[in-house]
This record gives structure tokens, C-alpha cells and sequence, in this order.
């Protein structure tokens, strides 16, 4: 009996024939403006092999052959060693393309694996704290051990046969099939998206060591804030203490507001961001103790005497020009998705950037924003200042000071041992058995990083993920465990969505923002996990006003980054000095439309103050919409076990985003559960 790839359901089939059929095949179809295998030959070969593998194979065919011709080179062979590599390689037996999608799946997870493995050791000494980082580390740093796995693939012919079996479907018609596919059916699907590209080598290596100099960049960018002075002399701030930026600075100014001196300390923090924003900084107190630094007069001193600085000179938007070129060289071999920004929305977070922009610009424009605007300034007793976007006052906290917490959280966690032994009971206290929760456990390492954290999944089962956090020699720190309790949120997602999906090649989630709602969900019970019980009857109602300030403050950035990389497509040419400029002004534009009639201040640049703007190109959308999906989630939860939840829901695992809330909330993405919470907080 001759079957089709989704012979499972016919009437699905049917459905898929309809959709097909009309000229909506522009996707495989352009992918390739120059083919070397023109039209009449894959039609020629289309026809051919329609003649034998029957009706319900008629789309495979179509999609496989045409996306075949649009990848095959010269070096592939004649236009009559296509036909024949298309007439022997498709697979109409649906066994056999069972046996052929199994073997590719098993194959590609031991090679992501073991590449994954390596790639996390190799970068170690760049990454990790040890010994200083020498050239030749910052080669290994930037060097991508995968970057010719591909043209290797295309050379065998192993992605030809991928391509022809498995076709790629648009992330539209995904949107309107998904709903009736089978499991099996979104694993195929996935399998067709593995090779939709063809880059060489060389420009994926030039875009790994560009990456790998950026981070290397933001991980070193520490403020000595010790050495820091106001205008009377005073220096206000821990000798010792060295802040990251943003990261650090932002979250040492949250901290802030519990202190009776916090609103000096917070102007010094809000100068010092927006001398790193317009490039004024000296680039010798960048992590650098041996100066003095004033950041409002911008005057730096040694042993009490005035030293001539030198300004950083645009080094922040240099690096971010090169990240954009480095991506912008992929553009000409994705003609599917023209550039970093189509393929950002379209084919990593798979929402549109035009349904992103319409989330973050409603709840900019919402009249709740003044509400709670209004609220948090009573409570301060005082007119906002920009800063305020990073208030944290509904944060429901037990009544103890930031230094007793650093007392705490760095005698329990002296090392990152102490750290990972803790892992498996903050699993328990979360909800997990004791069970399920040493088994995800197992599967994470603690490290101390170089920078401010990050979180680094395993990409084959049974692996380890790594919790990368900063811990100092005195151990770690209130701000270090805050984050090192987001950074977990992450692990438990990478390990669930790698070890409990059905198929490897579903393992993960929709999109990075799905990570970050875990990561949020986590993070906000950082407290609790210390054993400090939250008694508060307001804690939900601040619940929502603390994730609905948070949208409000990264929806705005979110703008700018999106804002900036059209800016520099539309400018390609630009120097570090105009996109400085353009940056700042877009910065500006932003904060007068949705910020400056709240919280006061016009043409401020705060928002252009994230490092992830530089480092992580177009990834700050993920926030304001890890936010929206952790509220969404937390209110399925409610009353529910948060562990027995988040098995159901991530173990859906890569499917598109819309279609994993639907499932497991019941609605799309949306701003209106969290409006709706606000509204009733407010009464």
C-alpha cells in the first residue's frame, strides 16, 4: 500500500492538499533566486516520481523536490545526477520513512550532543572564573566546532535526503495545521526545519568568534562601585563591591529602595548608566579599582589628584555594528526570511513581529499604566525620576535587610558545590517529589561564571545542563542567588523539555520566552526557598503590579532593540558614531511616547542602558513576553501543583507558541489576564 509522510489522518491530508495547491508555495519556491536546477527540470522530476508513489504523496513530493533544487550547487552534481538522487532518495513506504526519520533523529542528537559538550568545555576559560583569559583562549572562545557540520551534510547528501523526505512548512501554515497534527506529525515537521539554509562555513565561524568577542566584551564590563564618588566626596557604596552592567547596576538600584540613603545612591547608579549609553565613561574604571571615579562630573582621580581619562570612545556600539554584520552575511542565503530580524520573530520565537509589537505597544498605551504610576509615587512620597521603571516595592518581602540576606545566601552557598548539593531540596520545596526532583537535579552542573549568569541546556538526554552564576571567595551573594535561582528555572525547563518529550526532535520549548517564564516563576520564590514564609494577603494583588511594572519597563526596551536593528538595515554603512547617535535618538523617541508623560524626565536615554542589546542580538523581545506567559501559566496553576503543572505543559515541547498556550492555558498569548489582575489590584 503506497502512504504519504501524514498518511495517519487522511482528512488532515485532504486539508493540507487544499492549502497547499494554491501558489502559497512561495517558501520553498524562493528559496533560491539563482537555482542551478531551474523549473522545467524539478517538474520534470516531480512528475516522474508522482507517477509512482500515488495521490497521497502528490505535497511531499512537490515541497521536496523543490526545495532540493533550490539547495543543489554546481558541486552537487549534473542536473541529471538530481533526478537521479531524487528518484532513488524519497521514500513513499510509510515504515521505511518511519525507519529513515528515527535514524536521522538518533544521529542528529548525538552529534548536537556531543557538539554541545564541546563547545561548553572549549569556551570554559573565557566563561568561567580562573586563571586570566589569555588571546589564545578567546580564539578557542570564538571558534564554532560546528560551523562546517552542515556543508559536511549538504557534501554527503544526508540533507538532500532530509530536505526531499520531510518538507518544510511555513510558520502560517503551521498556525493552521498544527491543531490536528499528530505528535509524530510535529516531529516530521521539525525534522523539515533542520535544513532550510545553506551557509558557509566560513561566515557561521566569523559569526561565532564575533558572538564570542561581544560576550567577552559585556562578561569584563564591571563597575568598581566602591570608587565611586558623589559631588560632596562621599563614596556611598561597599569598598569591595563590583557590579556587572546591566545587570548588577540595575538590580544594586532595586536594592536600593529599601535603603534610607537609596535615592542618592540611585542618581550615582542612573549617571554611571548613562555614561556607559553615550560613550563618555573612561575606559579606565572599567573593572579597573585603582581610580576614583566621579560619574556625574565624569572626573576621575588617583590618590587624591585629578587624572586625565580616556573616554570608552564608542567601543559599546562597535561591537554591536559588528553582531549586525555578522548576521546581516546570512542574509543573502536565507531568502525565505530576508534578514536577522524576520528571521528573529519568524523562525525563532515564531510570533510575528507585528503581533509582538501590537502586545508591547497596548500595554505601553494602557490606562493602567498611569494607575499603578500614580500608586508607585505615593508610596514613595515623591515625583518619579527614570530609574523608577526598575521599582520593585511590590515585591512582598519579609522585613530583612539586603546585607542580612548576603549573610545567609553566602553561608549557605560558599562554592558551587554547596549550590548544586541544594539543587534536588529546591525542587521538593517547589513542588516536585523527591524522586523526580533528584532525578532532574543529576543533570545539572554548577559553575561560577565570569559574568552576570546565564543558563546552558544539554542537547542530548541523559546530559548535563549547567547553571553558570557568579559567586564570590566569600560566597555567594543575595543578587548572586536571586539570579542563580532564574538561572535554575531555566536548568529544570532544559532538562524536563530535553529528557521527558516524547521525540528528541520536539525537545525544548516554543520559543526562548517560554525559558524565561519558568525562569520568572522560579525566581520570584527566591526568598521563600530561604525559608521566609510569605504571610502578606496582598501577595497576589502585588503579584500582578510587580509583573505588569516589569512588563511596562522591558516592553519599552524590547521596542528599541527591534527599532535599532531597523535602523541599521536601513543604514548598513553606518559607523559606531552614527549608531550611537541613532540609538540614543530612538531611545529618546521611545521614552517620550509611552514613559515621559508617567514618570517624567523628557528625551531620556535610559532605556539603551541593556548589555543584552549588544550581546544578545534581538533577544530582548523574549522578556516582555516571558512575563505575559509566566502570568498566563501561573494563573493556570493556581491551586494546582506548580510541578505536576509544568510536566503537562513542557513536555509539549517545541511545538509553535501560540498552539502550546492554547493547550495549556486555553488562550493565545495575551496582556488581558494581567490588565484584568491590575484593575482589580487597583480597586
Amino acid at each position: 500500500m503506497k502512504t504519504s509522510l501524514f498518511s495517519i489522518s487522511t482528512m488532515l491530508w485532504v486539508s493540507i492538499s487544499i492549502f497547499s495547491a494554491t501558489p502559497k508555495l512561495t517558501n520553498a519556491n524562493t528559496m533560491n533566486k539563482n537555482n542551478y536546477i531551474d523549473a522545467s527540470i524539478s517538474n520534470n522530476v516531480i512528475n516522474s516520481i508522482n507517477s509512482l508513489a500515488g495521490q497521497d504523496s502528490h505535497l511531499r513530493v512537490e515541497r521536496g523536490v523543490t526545495q532540493v533544487a533550490a539547495l543543489w550547487r554546481k558541486e552537487d552534481g549534473t542536473p541529471e545526477d538530481f533526478k537521479k538522487f531524487c528518484k532513488n532518495s524519497f521514500v513513499v513506504n510509510e515504515v521505511q520513512l518511519d525507519t529513515l526519520f528515527k535514524k536521522l533523529q538518533r544521529n542528529l542528537e548525538i552529534i548536537s550532543g556531543y557538539y554541545q559538550k564541546i563547545d561548553l568545555q572549549i569556551k570554559e576559560p573565557v566563561q568561567l572564573t580562573g586563571s586570566e583569559i589569555t588571546p589564545i583562549d578567546e580564539l578557542f572562545g570564538g571558534y564554532d566546532i560546528s560551523s562546517h557540520l552542515d556543508d559536511d551534510f549538504f557534501a554527503n547528501k544526508i540533507a538532500f535526503i532530509t530536505i526531499l523526505n520531510f518538507p518544510y512548512f511555513s510558520l502560517a501554515e503551521k498556525a493552521k495545521l498544527g491543531k490536528e497534527w499528530s505528535r509524530k506529525q510535529w516531529a516530521y515537521a521539525r525534522m523539515g526545519d533542520r535544513f532550510t539554509t545553506r551557509i558557509p562555513s566560513k561566515i557561521l565561524q566569523n559569526l561565532s568568534q564575533v558572538q564570542a568577542s561581544a560576550e567577552a566584551y559585556i562578561s569584563g564590563y564591571n563597575i568598581c562601585m566602591g570608587k565611586l564618588q558623589n559631588d560632596k566626596g562621599d563614596l556611598l557604596f561597599p569598598t569591595n563591591m563590583k557590579l556587572i552592567s546591566h545587570w548588577g547596576l540595575r538590580d544594586e538600584l532595586k536594592s536600593d529602595y529599601a535603603d534610607k540613603n537609596g535615592k542618592e545612591k540611585q542618581e550615582l547608579i542612573y549617571s554611571v548608566m548613562k555614561r556607559i549609553i553615550d560613550q563618555s565613561i573612561p575606559t579606565d574604571v572599567i573593572d579597573n579599582e585603582k581610580y576614583i571615579w566621579n560619574p556625574n562630573s565624569n572626573v576621575i582621580s588617583f590618590n587624591g589628584k585629578p587624572v586625565v581619562g580616556k573616554s570608552e570612545n564608542n567601543k559599546r556600539y562597535e561591537v554591536l555594528l559588528s553582531n549586525f554584520k555578522a548576521l546581516k552575511a546570512l542574509d543573502v542565503y536565507s531568502p525565505q526570511l530576508p534578514n536577522a530580524i524576520v528571521r528573529n520573530f519568524e523562525n525563532d520565537l515564531e510570533i510575528s513581529q507585528h503581533d509582538v509589537e501590537t502586545l508591547f505597544k497596548g500595554l505601553l498605551s494602557s490606562l493602567e499604566v498611569k494607575k499603578v504610576a500614580d500608586l508607585i509615587q505615593k508610596k514613595l512620597g515623591r515625583n518619579l525620576r527614570p530609574y523608577d521603571i526598575w521599582y520593585n516595592g511590590f515585591k512582598s518581602k519579609p522585613n530583612i535587610s539586603e546585607a542580612e540576606l548576603n549573610m545567609i545566601t553566602s553561608k549557605k552557598y560558599p562554592n558551587p558545590k554547596a549550590m548544586e548539593a541544594d539543587l534536588p531540596e529546591i525542587l521538593k520545596k517547589l513542588g516536585w517529589s523527591a524522586e523526580k526532583a533528584t532525578q532532574i537535579a543529576s543533570l545539572v552542573k554548577v559553575d561560577a561564571a565570569r559574568g552576570s549568569g546565564h543558563a546552558a541546556g544539554a542537547a542530548m538526554r541523559n546530559d548535563y545542563a549547567h547553571l553558570r552564576t557568579r559567586i564570590a571567595q566569600s560566597g555567594m551573594d543575595y543578587k548572586g542567588y536571586n539570579i542563580a535561582i532564574h538561572e535554575f528555572g531555566h536548568n529544570t525547563e532544559q532538562t524536563i523539555t530535553m529528557n521527558d518529550v516524547d521525540y528528541w526532535m520536539l525537545n525544548g520549548v516554543p520559543n526562548t520566552a517560554f525559558t524565561e517564564a519558568v525562569a520568572f516563576m522560579f525566581q520570584k520564590r527566591d526568598l521563600e526557598l530561604l525559608g521566609f514564609k510569605n504571610n502578606n494577603f496582598d501577595l497576589e494583588r502585588n503579584l500582578a503590579l510587580d509583573d505588569f511594572w516589569s512588563c511596562y519597563e522591558i516592553m519599552g526596551v524590547a521596542l528599541l532593540d527591534i527599532a535599532t536593528w531597523e535602523w541599521m538595515y536601513a543604514h548598513p554603512n553606518a559607523t559606531a558614531q552614527e549608531l550611537k547617535e541613532a540609538v540614543i535618538t530612538k531611545s529618546k523617541d521611545i521614552w517620550n511616547t509611552y514613559y515621559a508623560g508617567i514618570m517624567g524626565g523628557k528625551d531620556e536615554p535610559i532605556l539603551a542602558i541593556y548589555s543584552h542589546m549588544i550581546n544578545y542580538p534581538l533577544y530582548l523581545s523574549n522578556y516582555p513576553l516571558g512575563h505575559l506567559i509566566s502570568f498566563q501559566v501561573e494563573g493556570q496553576m493556581k491551586g494546582k501543583s506548580m510541578a505536576d503543572e509544568m510536566q503537562r505543559m513542557y513536555t509539549q515541547g517545541r511545538i509553535i507558541p501560540q498552539l502550546w498556550m492554547i493547550n495549556s492555558v486555553g488562550r493565545e498569548i495575551s496582556t488581558e489576564p494581567l490588565l484584568q489582575a491590575v484593575r482589580k489590584a487597583l480597586e
